[in-house]
Parts: structure tokens; sequence; C-alpha cells
């Protein structure tokens, strides 16, 4: 049995959305064991425990959330050199552009030696004012459709052997 970690952080729902479709789409997958953490939630055991990785963090001030980047820090030394290879993907949830983010944890997870198995995904919500970046998000079908999908490949690759 392979074990699939997805750790997310979300402030306002979205990320969280995310993270939650693309969970229940990877338990459709024979062979392979979901855990679905929050980032403040997840330690090094938990990396070292898995055997592939779904990152989904929202874009704060165009660079990932401080709470996921914590997850990275406190997990940095613990890894390294432990999960060399192992297979991950990438989402973020941005109110603009997301691309800075998204660059972030890719350069994090060159740092740990993995291996990038899918594009990352990018869901914009437009949020530009104060109050639209504050509200609660919904993020559309199409989107979790999306996520689902990147769930469901990383989640099969794994069970495949794929990766």
């Amino acid at each position: 049995m392979k074990t699939l970690l997805i750790v997310y952080h979300s402030f306002t729902g979205g990320t969280r959305q995310m993270a939650e479709a693309a969970a229940s789409a990877a338990r459709g997958q024979e062979g392979v064991a979901v855990r679905l953490l929050r980032a403040q939630d997840a330690g090094p055991e938990n990396v070292l425990a898995a055997d592939g990785y779904l990152f989904a963090a929202p874009e704060n001030l165009a660079a990932i959330a401080g709470l996921m980047k914590d997850f990275f820090d406190r997990c940095y030394y613990p890894v390294l050199e432990r999960v060399n290879g192992r297979p991950y993907a990438v989402m973020v949830c941005a109110g603009s552009d997301g691309s800075n983010a998204l660059r972030q944890i890719e350069r994090i997870a060159t740092g740990w030696r993995l291996k990038a198995v899918a594009p990352g995904l990018i869901v914009c919500t437009h949020a530009q004012t104060p109050e639209r970046i504050l509200a609660p998000k919904v993020i559309g079908a199409e989107d979790l459709a999306r996520c689902a999908e990147l769930g469901e490949g990383l989640a099969a690759g794994l069970g495949a052997g794929v990766f």
C-alpha cells in the first residue's frame, strides 16, 4: 500500500476545497492510502511516512502563505536526503497570478530533491479588493474538477508504481 500525503493551508476556505477535492478523488484509487493534513498539523514524520505528495497553498502577497512555508521549514532538515526522488504535485489558490507561489514550492521541492510529476495547478479567485481577499472563497466546479483530476492522477501513478 502506497501513501499519498496532501498538505494544505487555507484561511478563507479556497485551498481547503481544492485539497479536499483532490483527496476525495485520490481515495478512489486502489492500493493508495490518502492522508489529508493541514500544514500546521503535518510534520517530518508524516512526510517520511508518505510515498508521494500534493502540496496545496494559498498565494499571499505573491508568495506562499506563512503557515505553509512554516511546514516546509519545520520539515526541511529532518527529511533532507531521505525523500529524494519521491513524486509530488502542487496546487495554488491565487487572488491574481499565483506563479510566484508556485515557483516557491517548486524551488523548495527541488531542495528536498522531489520529482515533479504534473504541472502546477493555479486556481485564480480574482480576489483583489480587501473585502474579496478576506471573504470566504467558493471554488467553482470546473476548478474543483481540475483539482480532483490532479489528485486522482497522482494517486493512480503511485498505486500503479509509475512513480
